[in-house]
């Protein structure tokens, strides 16, 4: 019989989020002015990991799907050979984020973020997430990860589902 579990979502922080990568947006960001002053240069937001054993930045767009609520956890991947960041094309759509560390999957582990459109993540290599779930609408993503001839994509079943507890940001279930 399957176990049910419950994770709390919390609001994305760079602090809270810092175990599991970066989080990508101009608030907190260096910055400085460019082109004459014409231009505002928001400067190193994530650090992009994916050169190992021959690997190159690849670029590429993903058109998400909104999410129903109430969202289960039944699965999570990860990345091994390289980072992989989400950067959001609308400031308007909201999405989650479900992470656990890198290393063998502990899913007591997990913890679970609502991402502004605003704000997008940079997972370090070897971070388990549960693929993209957008909230109020189809949501076009840019994603920075690794391109190269080695397979870089684990993904697992859990043994048990986990519920997402929305009360703390004010989502509510229909």
């Amino acid at each position: 019989m399957t176990t049910r579990h419950t994770l709390r979502v919390e609001r994305l922080t760079r602090d809270a989020f810092a175990p599991f990568g970066d989080v990508i947006a101009l608030e907190g960001a260096r910055h400085f002015p460019i082109n004459g002053g014409t231009t505002e240069r928001f400067h190193d937001l994530a650090s992009i990991d994916v050169v190992d054993d021959g690997g190159r930045p690849l670029v590429s767009l993903f058109r998400a799907q909104p999410r129903t609520l109430p969202v289960e956890v039944a699965m999570m991947e990860r990345h091994p050979l390289g980072s992989q960041a989400f950067i959001p094309l609308a400031a308007v759509s909201r999405y989650l984020i479900v992470v656990a560390p890198a290393g063998e999957l502990r899913p007591e582990r997990m913890r679970a973020f609502v991402a502004q459109g605003w704000q997008g993540v940079n997972y370090a290599k070897g971070v388990w997430h549960h693929p993209l779930l957008a909230l109020d609408a189809v949501s076009d993503f840019v994603v920075v990860d690794r391109g190269g001839t080695q397979p870089n994509c684990d993904e697992i079943a859990l043994d048990d589902v986990w519920a997402l507890d929305y009360d703390e940001i004010g989502l509510s279930v229909a």
